[in-house]
């Protein structure tokens, strides 16, 4: 079965290894252009792109997909199936409806919840203690397409994002080898996504991070951890400058009657005071500083009791 791989960011290169892995016809990579990272903006090519000219699999980066102008090459490579990855990008019906077999893709939700392009985040933001891989077919709506197979994972109570990340990159290889093998077999089965059951998960925006300390510290604690390490959860000390929170616990549940957002003990970590119970820092990014202990911020007299956060 020819085979055309369409990802981008480390999500998808697991699965892109394991395809690899089991000798399927990859006939062409696609993926986004190089970008700019970092402070000297190095021009950087996607990780998807890294494995695949070490292995000798076609790399395309076209700009867009629009009007037509990725379909030349698309019938050049003539795949029977396209499975993609967090590729990034709306695909137009034309490359969905070219291959035989359709446009499969790896989804890090249990649809048809959190459709949309932040599953792993909004899973942990909201507090679910479930999440899971869903494989689909991919039709014209944001993760609108039949279901296919689903795997379920537990969501511990100290994972953040990069875990979650890391475990669903797996988890979404090996159930993506699993839909192909169901599809050779003939015993692929597609379930429709019940609409009226559907939720959302929007992109991460900045409005997203400001901690609000009127939450309850659970609710706090989950936006943190959702939003590690990337692009982390924030708050402003008195001085007005912004301070991002890497990761913290749970101090209290309830039982604290301090105004939210106020520091009430700095003895192990900055414990914080929210609208129900407290949340202990343990690491932070100060502005303009790296990452330390929230130990070590304290000792540099950044923060004392009775400062109010905000």
């Amino acid at each position: 079965m020819r085979i055309l791989f369409m990802g981008t960011p480390d999500f998808a290169l697991e699965t892109l290894k394991a395809l690899h892995a089991d000798g399927e016809n990859i006939v062409g990579v696609v993926t986004q252009p190089d970008k700019p990272r970092g402070r000297g903006n190095i021009m950087t090519p996607p990780p998807v792109k890294v494995f695949a000219e070490a292995n000798g699999i076609p790399v395309y980066q076209p700009t867009t997909l629009k009007n037509g102008a990725f379909d030349d090459t698309l019938k050049a490579l003539d795949p029977e199936l396209i499975v993609v990855v967090a590729y990034g990008k709306i695909l137009p019906v034309s490359l969905l409806d070219y291959p035989t077999y359709g446009c499969m893709n790896v989804h890090g939700s249990l649809l048809p919840a959190l459709r949309g392009a932040a599953p792993m985040q909004r899973a942990i933001m909201e507090g679910h203690p479930v999440t899971g891989i869903t494989t689909m077919y991919m039709a014209d709506g944001i993760d609108t397409g039949d279901m296919l197979l689903k795997a379920e994972m537990p969501i511990e109570p100290d994972d953040n994002f990069e875990t979650v990340h890391d475990k669903l990159a797996a988890l979404g290889a090996e159930t993506m080898r699993k839909t192909i093998a169901a599809l050779r077999a003939g015993t692929l089965v597609r379930i429709p996504q019940d609409d009226a059951l559907a939720t959302y998960a929007a992109k991460i925006e900045k409005a997203d991070c400001l901690i609000d300390f009127t939450r309850p510290a659970i609710v706090v604690h989950n936006r943190i951890r959702g939003l590690s390490p990337i692009p982390l959860s924030f708050t402003h000390t008195p001085d007005g400058k912004m301070l991002k929170v890497v990761s913290a616990r749970v101090g209290c549940l309830e039982g604290q009657k301090a105004v939210p957002g106020t520091v009430i003990s700095v003895s192990d970590g900055i414990e914080v005071a929210c609208g129900e119970g407290t949340v202990i820092f343990t690491r932070v990014v100060p502005e303009g500083k790296g990452q330390m202990g929230a130990a070590d911020f304290v000792r540099g007299r950044k923060v004392s009791v009775s400062d109010l956060l905000s």
